[in-house]
C-alpha cells in the first residue's frame, strides 16, 4: 500500500518512541575511532553532541594554540587520553627561538583539576618544567598510566623522581629525544623499586649518564610485563643480565659498544651478549662496527624493525647484515647504505613496510662516491618492496623515472618524504615535473608528501600538479619548489584535503602566500621561512580572517659555534606562522614575533 498523504509530511522529525536510547548510542560511538568520524556524528543533533563529548576517550590537539585548555575541560570532561603537540616541527631542526612557546603549564593546571578520568598523557616538543610534573604527580598519579614526553624540554630528573614517587602505577613512562637536566639517577632507583607495572620504559636520546645497570636489572626482574626498554648509552656488555632477566622483552633501543681494556683482551667479547629471545625490534646500538655484528646475528631473522643511525657500519657490513633480515618491516639507515645496500633490501626485505634513509654523517669517513642513495636506490627499493607504506629518503642523484616506479609499484604508500642534497653539482634529470605528477597518480594512498629539492628541480608546472594531483593528501612540506607566484597560485587551486603546509626557501610574494591561504580551503595551519619578504609583513594581511592567527618573524641574525670552536654569526630568514584558533591571539608570543590582523576568541 502506498503511503498516504499524512504519512509522508515531515519525514525528517521521528517520534520520541523511536528515537535512538543513550545506552545504545553511546555503544555505538564507542565504536568510532577516527577523530574526523566523530566530529561528523557530533554534528548531527544536541543530542549527539552531548553523548559524544560524554564517550569521547581520546583526544588529539595538533597544536597547543588552537584551542585553550578550559575548552577542552568543557567538551570532553570523561577523556582518558590526550596527546598535546606544541612548537612547530621546525623547532626540531633550531629554525625557531628557543623562547618560541609552547609550555605546558596551562595544560597541566587543566588537567590536574578537571580531567579527573585521564589516565594517559602524551607531550610532544612542549617546555615543561618540574613544578609542572610535580602538580601533575601529585593530582594525578592516583590514576595515571602512561605519561609520554616526547622531544620536550625544560625539566630535571628531579621532576622525574616526583613522578616515580607519585604514579605508582605507570605502564608507559616515555622521554625520547626529550632535553633533560641530569641531577642524578634517583629516580630510576625510585621506579625500580616501587613500580611493577611498567610495559615500557624509554629514555633514549636523553643524554642521561647517571644510570645504575642494577636498577634496570631490579626493573626487568620485578616488571614481569616489560616488553619495550630503550635507555641511553651504556655498555652493551654490562646489560648482559637486564637481557637475561627481561624475558618477555620485544624491543631494545640504546646502549653503545665501546673499546674498554676486556674488548682490547678479547676482541669478540660482544659475542657473549644474547639479547631475549622474543625480541623484535633493535634501535640506536652506537657506535656498532663490523666487529661487534657477530651480537646481532643471531635475532637477524626475527626482527621486524631495526634501526641503524647510530652505527658505524659501512655499506658492505649493510649488505651482510640486511640479507639475514628476511623479516624487516621498519628499517631506518644512513645514506651510508648506498644504493647496493637498498637493492641488498629489495631482494631481502619483502615485507618491509617503512624505510627512512637519513644523511649520513660528513666526517664519519664511511661515505664514499660510490655510498650515496641515488635514483637507482629508489627506483630498486619501489619495485623490490611493493608493501611499502611510508618512504623518507635523502638522495644524492634523482630522476623522473625513479618518481614513476614509486608511482607505479608502491600502492599502498601513504608517506612519502624525500629530500635532493646538494652535493653533486649536475643532477641527472630536472625538473622533476613529470616524476611527481606520476607519482601522485599512481599513490592514491597517500596523506602525507614532503619535496625538498634545490632551485630548478620543480617548475611551476609541476607545482601546478602537486596541487592538482594531491586530492587525499592532509600535510605537505615543500622546499625549494616553483619559480614565481604563479606556480603556487596554480597549487592553491588544488590540494581540497590539505590541512597542514609548510614551505621552506621558496620566491613567492608574502601577497601570493596570502591568496594561496584563502584558495586552500580546508587549511589549518602553514608556516613559511625564506620567501620574498617585506619588512613589516604587511601584505599578509590580505590572507586576514575571522579566528586565523598570524605571527610574523623578520629576518634575524644568531651567533652560533662553528669550526675551531669560533663564533660564526648566521642569518635566518624571515618566518610566517598562520593557524586557526577557538582561543584567540596567543599572549606567550617572543619579542621576535610580531602577531598580525585581528584574530578574535570564539567568545569574543
Amino acid at each position: 500500500m502506498l503511503p498516504t498523504a499524512r504519512r509522508m509530511q515531515r519525514p525528517w522529525k521521528t517520534s520520541a518512541r523511536y528515537a535512538i536510547p543513550d545506552e545504545v548510542l553511546k555503544c555505538v560511538m564507542g565504536h568510532l575511532e577516527e577523530p574526523c568520524d566523530r566530529s561528523a556524528v557530533s554534528l548531527v543533533c544536541k543530542k549527539w553532541y552531548r553523548v559524544d563529548a560524554l564517550t569521547r576517550k581520546h583526544v588529539t590537539i595538533a597544536f597547543c594554540y588552537t584551542i585553550s585548555p578550559s575548552d577542552l575541560g568543557a567538551r570532553f570532561p570523561e577523556v582518558e587520553s590526550l596527546k598535546l603537540k606544541g612548537k612547530p616541527r621546525a623547532a626540531m631542526f633550531n629554525l625557531i627561538p628557543q623562547d618560541w612557546g609552547g609550555y605546558a603549564e596551562p595544560w597541566i593546571n587543566e588537567i590536574s583539576q578537571t580531567l579527573l578520568c585521564l589516565k594517559a598523557l602524551h607531550l610532544r616538543r612542549m617546555i615543561v618544567t618540574d613544578e609542572d610534573l610535580r602538580f601533575l604527580a601529585r593530582a594525578r598519579g592516583h590514576i595515571l598510566q602512561v605519561l609520554k614526553l616526547e622531544k620536550c624540554s625544560g625539566f630535571s630528573t628531579l621532576g622525574l623522581l616526583e613522578v616515580a614517587r607519585s604514579c605508582r602505577f605507570l605502564r608507559v613512562l616515555f622521554l625520547e629525544e626529550s632535553t633533560i637536566e641530569d641531577e642524578g639517577g634517583e629516580w630510576l632507583h625510585e621506579l625500580a623499586l616501587h613500580n611493577s607495572s611498567l610495559e615500557v620504559l624509554n629514555f633514549y636520546m636523553t643524554g642521561l649518564e647517571n644510570v645504575n645497570v642494577n636498577d634496570l636489572e631490579l626493573i626487568a626482574t620485578n616488571c614481569r610485563s616489560l616488553t619495550s626498554l630503550k635507555i641511553s648509552e651504556c655498555d652493551i656488555l654490562d646489560l648482559r643480565n637486564v637481557f637475561k632477566k627481561a624475558r618477555v622483552l620485544e624491543e631494545f633501543g640504546g646502549g653503545s659498544f665501546s673499546s674498554s681494556e676486556e674488548r682490547a683482551v678479547e676482541p669478540n667479547i660482544y659475542e657473549m651478549v644474547k639479547f631475549p629471545t622474543k625480541l623484535m625490534s633493535l634501535s640506536g646500538l652506537n657506535y656498532m662496527s663490523e666487529t661487534e655484528l657477530p651480537a646481532i646475528f643471531p635475532r637477524a631473522s626475527s626482527l621486524k624493525k631495526l634501526d641503524l643511525q647510530y652505527t658505524l657500519l659501512s655499506t658492505e657490513n649493510y649488505c651482510q647484515l640486511l640479507q639475514s633480515c628476511i623479516n624487516i618491516e621498519v628499517l631506518e639507515v644512513t645514506n651510508v647504505i648506498g644504493d647496493r645496500g637498498l637493492e641488498v633490501v629489495a631482494e631481502n626485505c619483502k615485507k618491509l613496510r617503512r624505510l627512512r634513509v637519513e644523511r649520513g654523517e660528513d666526517e664519519a669517513g664511511l661515505e664514499g662516491e660510490q655510498n650515496f642513495v641515488s635514483h637507482k636506490g629508489l627506483s630498486v627499493i619501489a619495485q623490490g618492496c611493493p608493501n611499502l607504506e611510508y618512504i623518507a629518503v635523502y638522495v644524492s642523484d634523482m630522476t623522473n623515472s625513479a618518481l614513476e616506479s614509486v608511482g607505479k609499484f608502491c600502492k599502498n604508500l601513504k608517506d612519502f618524504r624525500l629530500v635532493l642534497l646538494d652535493k653533486k653539482e649536475q643532477v641527472t634529470d630536472l625538473p622533476l615535473d613529470n616524476g611527481v605528477m606520476a607519482l601522485l597518480l599512481g599513490c592514491q594512498k597517500l596523506r602525507r608528501f614532503g619535496f625538498y629539492l634545490r632551485p630548478g628541480g620543480l617548475t611551476d608546472i609541476g607545482l601546478g600538479y602537486i596541487g592538482k594531483f594531491s586530492s587525499n593528501v592532509r600535510w605537505m612540506i615543500l622546499g625549494y619548489l616553483g619559480e614565481t607566484d604563479f606556480g603556487l597560485l596554480e597549487f592553491s587551486k588544488g590540494c581540497p584535503n590539505l590541512e597542514k603546509l609548510e614551505l621552506r626557501g621558496c620566491c613567492f610574494s608574502e601577497y601570493a602566500l596570502s591568496v594561496a591561504v584563502l584558495s586552500l580551503r580546508s587549511l589549518k595551519y602553514i608556516w613559511v621561512q625564506g620567501y620574498n619578504a617585506t619588512p613589516t609583513g604587511f601584505d599578509l594581511l590580505a590572507m586576514e580572517r575571522p579566528f586565523w592567527n598570524i605571527e610574523f618573524t623578520p629576518a634575524f641574525q644568531v651567533t652560533v659555534d662553528g669550526f675551531n670552536l669560533e663564533e660564526e654569526i648566521t642569518e635566518k630568514p624571515a618566518q610566517i606562522l598562520a593557524y586557526y584558533s577557538l582561543a584567540g591571539r596567543r599572549t606567550d608570543h617572543p619579542d621576535s614575533a610580531t602577531p598580525l590582523g585581528a584574530s578574535r576568541s570564539i567568545l569574543a
